[in-house]
This record gives C-alpha cells, structure tokens and sequence, in this order.
C-alpha cells in the first residue's frame, strides 16, 4: 500500500498542507517527483530531528523506518528559506538541521524549539517574522498567467532560484502527479491521456516513469507491490505558459506589478538567542 498521511488545512498564506505520518514496519518506497519546499520533523528511537527538504526532478529510492513518526510543513509553490534555497536542498539533498538539545535545533545562529502538528501555524509566522521563511510574488503572477513588469529573463531567474525549477519542469511534475490521482482513482488509462492533456499512451508512459518511476498499469494495480510517498491534496491541475518579449528590446515590454522584491508577512518572534 501506499504511503498515507493525515493532513490539516493551515492559517498560514506561506503553506499548502501540514501532514503526519506514523510507520509501523521497515521498507523501501518511490518518493515521487514534487515542486515544493518542506520542513519535516522525525521522531525515532528517542531522538527529534528537522529536515529542510526541496523539489525533486524525477522520483527516487527512498526507505522508511519502521516505528517512526513523520510531521511535515509543505510550502507553498514559491515560497522558500533564503538560507537554505532550493538550489541546496533539492533532489533528495535532504539537510537536517543540527540539534541544540532533545528538543530544539539550530538554525540561523539561533536555538529553535521543535515544531508539532498543532502550533505548526505559529512556527511558520516566527520563521516569517525572523526572514528566514519568504514568498516571491513573482512565483505567483506566473502560476496565475499574469502579466509580470519585468523583463522575461529576470522573470525566469527568480523563477528558478524561489523554486529551484524552471516552469516547465514544474508543469511536467505537478501533470504526472495528477495523473498519478486519477489512475489511484480507477480512471482508465486513455481517460488520463486525454484529461491530463498528454499526447497518446506511450507520452504518458514516458512521464510517468520519470516522475513516479511506475508506468500507467503499474499505478492502477491495486496489487502492486511498490509503494509510492504521499500525494497531497493540493490545488487542481493546469497549465500556464510565461508570457514571452514581443521583440529584443525585453526592457522596454513591461506590463504588470514592479518588481518590488519578497513579499512577507508578520508574526511574532519566536527566536530564543543564545548568547555568545
């Protein structure tokens, strides 16, 4: 069987899903290609610790403890720690945060008290508060098929460097997992051809084992033994394009929002400075 989870809603407008997760057993499974940054917090064996994990490209191996709590903050699309970018932590360059005692890690020269499932909303609103948690609006105007006042290059660099993507390998993965959803939920393989918007089966196919490392057959069998990570319940599927220069001149084609830098927000503190 599959991975599953238990997720919450959040308040905040930084995070797409707060989830936990218990195992029972040792064993490998397929952590399918994702877009997003997340924090996950893992309890075993008596100790505590925090990984900052990024988007990966292709799905990869990965092995789950056995007797192992599992609680994750996932981001939002565009949202990201400036000290730990995409760039570092992607493709399963998972980096756990050093621990300050049993309960609370470093991070920013600061001690940090670990997260649960239940305040996770509050620990988003100090990492907000300190700078070490931001959002690029550019992310979004994009995502939403708006109009950016920026030139086209700039627009794709901040794109890569707050997701760690370019937005067609975004597109790409947040397709396969869609149709990853459809083929758990019986939906013929031809239906997903279509619904989803790829070619014909074999493009399908060819997706789906770069991003999830299954073919189309293999993740409707109920029987399977392979095991894929979780799926969130995230926003519906769709493709937006980046508005392209109508000529050389990229500067001067300018329509939209100023390029005005990191959105953020505010929240209360958090930080327990240690002193030197």
């Amino acid at each position: 069987m599959d991975l599953v989870c238990d997720e919450r809603l959040s308040d905040s407008p930084f995070v797409e899903t707060i989830w936990y997760s218990q195992s029972e057993r040792p064993g490998s499974f397929i952590s399918i290609a994702e877009t997003q940054c997340s924090l996950v917090v893992t309890k075993h064996k008596g100790k505590t610790f925090i990984t900052a994990r990024g988007p990966a490209k292709s799905a990869t191996p990965a092995y789950e403890p056995a007797e192992a709590e599992f609680f994750g903050i996932e981001f939002k699309t565009g949202v990201f720690m400036p000290k730990l970018p995409p760039s570092m932590v992607m493709n399963r360059h998972d980096l756990n945060l050093p621990n300050a005692s049993s309960d609370s890690f470093w991070l920013d020269g600061s001690v940090w008290q670990f997260p649960d499932y239940e305040n996770a909303d509050t620990f988003v609103d100090w990492l907000v508060q300190e700078g070490l948690l931001v959002y690029d609006p550019v992310v979004g105007e994009v995502l939403r098929g708006q109009p950016v006042e920026m030139s086209v290059r700039t627009v794709q660099r901040r794109f890569l460097q707050a997701t760690g993507l370019t937005h067609n390998a975004m597109y790409q993965i947040n397709r396969a997992r869609y149709a990853t959803v459809l083929l758990k939920e019986d939906t013929p393989i031809l239906e997903v051809v279509h619904e989803v918007g790829y070619f014909d089966q074999p493009h399908l196919t060819r997706s789906l084992k770069q991003f999830t490392g299954l073919t189309p057959a293999q993740i409707a069998d109920k029987n399977r033994i392979e095991r894929l990570s979780f799926l969130y319940k995230t926003t519906s599927f769709g493709e937006v394009t980046i508005p392209q220069p109508k000529d050389e001149h990229e500067e001067n084609n300018r329509i939209g929002i100023p390029d005005s830098g990191w959105r953020d927000g505010s929240a209360r503190k958090m930080v327990l400075s240690v002193s030197e």
